[in-house]
C-alpha cells in the first residue's frame, strides 16, 4: 500500500512507525469533504433523530444527560460502529471523542478519511451506567435504530470497532481476536463488515495499534474492491 505523507504522519499519531525517516505534519490537512446527494431524505433522518432523542424503550434513558445518535456524513460509504456512549460522548451528544476519539481520528485519517467524510454511530443511543457492557435487552431496543441508519446511509463498508460492537452487530459471540481478518456481512444487506480493536483497548494496550492498522488496510482492500 502507498502511503502519502498525510497518512504517514497519523500512522504515527497512532504510534505505528511505518517508516524509519522522521515525519513531519504536512500543511495540507484540509481536504473538501463531500456534502451529502439531494437525494438524501433528510426530512425521515431528522425525524428518526427526534424519535431517538425521546426514546425511553429501555431503562437507559432514566439515566442519560441526552441520547447520541451518531455524527458525520450520513451518506457516508464509510460506517463506524462503536458500542455505546460513555460520560463525555453524553454529555456533548457526539460518540468518540476524548482520547479515544482522537485516536479514532487518526485511524481514519492514516487511510486517507476524515472524520467528517464518515458517518459514526454506536450499538447504543445512551449511555450505561458506569460504562458497563450493554444487556441483551438494551441492544434490542436500540437495534431497529441503527438498522434504519444503515438502510438510510447505505455504506459501502462497515468498520465495527471494539469486541461489544463486532460480536452485537454480527450476532456472534466470536472473540475479537478471530474476528479480525476477515469479510463479514451485516444482517440480509450484502454489506461488508471488518471488525478491528476499539481505540480505548489501543490506548490501553499500544501493541496491538499495528494490528489494527492491519485491519484498516484490510477494510480499505475490500471497499476498493467494490469500487
Amino acid at each position: 500500500m502507498s502511503l502519502n505523507p498525510l497518512q504517514q504522519y497519523y500512522l504515527q499519531q497512532m504510534g505505528i512507525n511505518v517508516y524509519l525517516q522522521r515525519m513531519e505534519k504536512p500543511d495540507n490537512t484540509d481536504d473538501v469533504v463531500a456534502e451529502p446527494s439531494s437525494t438524501f431524505d433528510s426530512v425521515a433522518w431528522e425525524t428518526l433523530r427526534r424519535e431517538v432523542a425521546t426514546c425511553g424503550k429501555c431503562e437507559l434513558y432514566k439515566g442519560r444527560t441526552q441520547t447520541v445518535f451518531g455524527v458525520g456524513n450520513p451518506q457516508a460509504d464509510w460506517l463506524i460502529i462503536g458500542e455505546a456512549p460513555g460520560a463525555e460522548e453524553d454529555r456533548q451528544g457526539e460518540p468518540f471523542v476524548g482520547r479515544a476519539g482522537k485516536l479514532l481520528n487518526a485511524m481514519l485519517l492514516a487511510i486517507g478519511l476524515q472524520r467528517e467524510e464518515v458517518f459514526i454511530a454506536n450499538i447504543l443511543k445512551c449511555r450505561p451506567p458506569n460504562n458497563r457492557d450493554p444487556r441483551p435487552e438494551e441492544v434490542a431496543s436500540c437495534k431497529n435504530y441503527l438498522r434504519i441508519q444503515i438502510e438510510m446511509v447505505q455504506p459501502r463498508i462497515i468498520l465495527a470497532v471494539g469486541r461489544v460492537a463486532a460480536q452485537n452487530l454480527l450476532e456472534t459471540d466470536t472473540p475479537i481476536g478471530r474476528m479480525r481478518g476477515q469479510r463479514y456481512q451485516y444482517a440480509d444487506t450484502g454489506i461488508p463488515v471488518v471488525v478491528t480493536y476499539h481505540p480505548a483497548y489501543l490506548l490501553r494496550s499500544p501493541g496491538e495499534k499495528r494490528k489494527a492498522w492491519q485491519d484498516l488496510q484490510t477494510a480499505l482492500k475490500i471497499y476498493r474492491e467494490s469500487e
